[in-house]
């Protein structure tokens, strides 16, 4: 509007004042009827009204003229401080082609031509994503770039998208996250460390000896917290604490965690090894909850049977070590507490349950019921009973038996359906040989238990039941029917259970030391005697493990089969039938005979997919094997289950589970 000079806004003024006069006078003309008067006020209206609109049309020409002018002047702004722009920009079609990229993005990102190429060729990323994502970032050459995207659209009058053109504004957050790296090294971590045997290292030790054997697990302990510029102290005669920062823990992970071996070589006279538990706890942002996760890993180390590091963090669980089976303890002090427990709990609960794992065998069956047994001796009136899906189970020959020959025993036996019916809120939930939440019997009863007990002799899992009101697990113990047996003996007026209980009990012994040749101790035969004295009867407990002429067949192909892979007998099951289980764990078992094996390994398929039964003569902890995965059980006999695998591919899987075990082992 500025170049409207003067002439015009007078000659603009002058025409408008001829429109209103010419107006007016028309209207006298025509009021007095006065025609020439009134044909020369048309041609004046007319005049005037022809000037008005020119210069009308003059001014919004010259008003569009001054709009556009400024669009260019800013439009050109907006470029020019856009191509200029300190930080990289590029902006691509709908496609995801580039067609546009400022001086900054050839100098700090990208120097080659880039116009005409995919986005992708450069860079990792989804352009469809990162339309909307607010911290996108990728590594570029040596490089992190935070990428940010804004992204318009054209639209056509009927208001669908036809096109869009989408920016990128890259940002170097390289030193950030470098000093966020530096920072992480930085943090602490607490350490918590148990002696794990230490009432067998000193107890039939002279004081000299004692004081001796201290002094030197403190001199390890000290060097090794020393070489990595941690600090340690201790905080009672088998327990310490120490903080490490986490590049230091790094450095001891990579180590494989020496310690554990400098600790076992402190031997103490002829019978015992040293070991100790060690549980670290991470939290990035807060001490107190960094030692609440060690309290925790260390208890989980003290579960799976000690002499192990494990690392504890806010979601997850990683375990070094654990290379030796349990050690046996004298005492028996916890099992008289622990006997006195299950008494108390059980005299205020309505209604007892007893569960173990899916497909029961004659160990998770003999312990339920001789504990079964007990409780129906001690409390009469309770109504008792034993989770178990028979037509999975691995144990008929002892269900069959005891329902068979025991009155007291025809309804002891429930599905999973009826025994979620009968719990409540003062129920007694039992669950033995397994702590593992996962593979239960029947969840569904468990998620309503609100008391609960675990007897178990398998290494504790990272999905271990979490909510028990007593947990007595003992990974020494050869078996939970051995652990059942010695809790039998310290429950009060329990003189004598049935014969028929002792052998169910006396057979799971059987089963899980393979005839008292496998993790056996002197506890496992002082609790096998016990059961003898309560009447448990050799040859029937025998009788029990009779297969019929197929399974020995099937049983006897597997170990023909088997190859050897680094001291492993390994051999796949094609064939799967309904005895496939039974026959592929005592296939196991008998392949530890192969001369040069250490482990055996029997893969078989399933219905959703493929079994693996493992067994070790020690030298090598299976049980470590088959948590890698997804299963577990203890050093010498451990299984997992694989879903939706042949089983070529759980062969594969578990080659490369043991190369991996092998080599952290090495």
């Amino acid at each position: 509007m500025t170049n409207i000079n003067g002439k015009k806004r007078v000659i603009f003024g002058i025409s408008a004042l001829l429109l209103v006069a010419a107006s007016m006078g028309s209207a006298f003309a025509v009021k007095n009827s006065d025609e020439r008067l009134f044909w020369i006020l048309i041609i004046i209206t007319s005049v005037a009204s022809l000037i008005f609109m020119g210069i009308y049309l003059y001014i919004w020409q010259d008003f569009h003229r001054f709009v556009a002018d400024s669009d260019v002047k800013w439009g050109l702004i907006e470029r020019d401080s856009l191509y200029r722009f300190p930080a990289p920009a590029l902006v691509a079609d709908s496609d995801g082609i580039i067609i546009w990229y400022n001086i900054a993005f050839t100098e700090k990102v990208l120097s080659d031509d880039a116009f005409g190429f995919p986005v992708t060729r450069f860079f990792d990323i989804d352009l469809e994503r990162s339309k909307n994502a607010l911290n996108t970032v990728v590594e570029y050459t040596s490089q992190n770039l935070r990428i940010r995207a804004v992204t318009s659209e054209k639209n056509d009058i009927n208001g669908d998208v036809t096109s869009n053109l989408t920016m990128l504004y890259f940002e170097d957050i390289s030193e950030t996250l470098e000093f966020k790296a530096e920072n992480q090294l930085l943090r602490t971590n607490i350490m918590l460390i148990a002696v794990d045997n230490a009432d067998e290292l000193l107890g039939h030790e002279r004081e000299s000896e004692k004081q001796n054997l201290l002094l030197k697990i403190d001199q390890v302990l000290e060097e090794y917290f020393e070489k990595y510029g941690g600090v340690m102290r201790k905080t009672s005669a088998d327990r310490y604490i120490a903080v490490v920062a986490e590049h230091d823990l790094s450095d001891m992970k990579t180590d494989k965690f020496g310690l554990l071996d400098s600790i076992r070589n402190l031997f103490a006279g002829e019978k015992y090894y040293a070991s100790i538990s060690v549980g670290v706890g991470k939290n990035n942002f807060s001490l107190a909850e960094s030692e609440n996760n060690a309290k925790q890993a260390l208890d989980m180390a003290q579960g799976r049977g000690g002499d192990q590091v494990v690392i504890k963090t806010d979601t997850d669980y990683e375990f070094f070590g654990g290379l030796s089976g349990g050690t046996e303890k004298n005492n028996k002090v916890r099992t008289r507490m622990v006997a006195n427990s299950i008494v108390s709990i059980a005299g205020t609960s309505d209604t007892i349950i007893l569960m173990g794992h899916k497909y029961s065998d004659m160990d998770c069956v003999g312990a339920a019921a001789g504990l079964a047994g007990a409780l129906q001796i001690a409390y009469p009136e309770t109504e008792i009973k034993i989770c178990i899906d028979i037509s999975q189970s691995l144990a008929k020959p002892i269900i069959n038996r005891l329902t068979d020959n025991l009155p007291e025993a025809e309804n002891l036996f429930i599905s999973p359906e009826e025994a979620e019916g009968l719990v409540t809120d003062a129920s007694l939930l039992i669950i033995v040989d397994t702590n593992n939440k996962d593979i239960l019997e029947s969840p569904e009863s468990y998620a309503l238990a609100k008391k609960v007990i675990v007897i178990d002799h398998h290494r504790q899992t990272t999905h271990y039941v979490d909510n028990a009101l007593l947990f007595h697990i003992e990974t020494y113990a050869s078996s939970a029917s051995e652990i059942v047996t010695e809790i039998i003996e310290y429950i009060n007026d329990i003189k004598k259970i049935s014969s028929y209980y002792a052998d169910a009990l006396l057979s799971g012994i059987m089963l899980d030391t393979k005839n008292f040749i496998m993790k056996t101790g002197a506890r496992t035969f002082e609790a096998a005697a016990f059961l003898r004295k309560l009447g448990a009867d050799t040859v029937a407990v025998k009788k029990l493990f009779a297969d019929d002429i197929e399974s020995i067949k099937k049983r006897s192909k597997l170990v023909a089969s088997a190859e050897i892979y680094k001291r492993c007998a390994i051999s796949v099951d094609n064939t799967p039938d309904k005895d496939s289980r039974i026959a592929s764990s005592q296939a196991a078992d008998e392949m530890l005979g192969i001369n040069g094996a250490d482990a055996s390994f029997v893969v078989f398929k399933t219905n959703a997919g493929c079994s693996i039964s493992a067994r070790s003569l020690g030298a090598i902890n299976v049980q470590i094997i088959m948590e890698k995965l997804g299963g577990g059980g203890h050093h010498t006999m451990a299984a997992t289950q694989l879903t939706g695998v042949t089983p070529a591919e759980a062969k594969t899987k578990l080659i490369s589970a043991i190369d991996e075990y092998i080599e952290n082992t090495t």
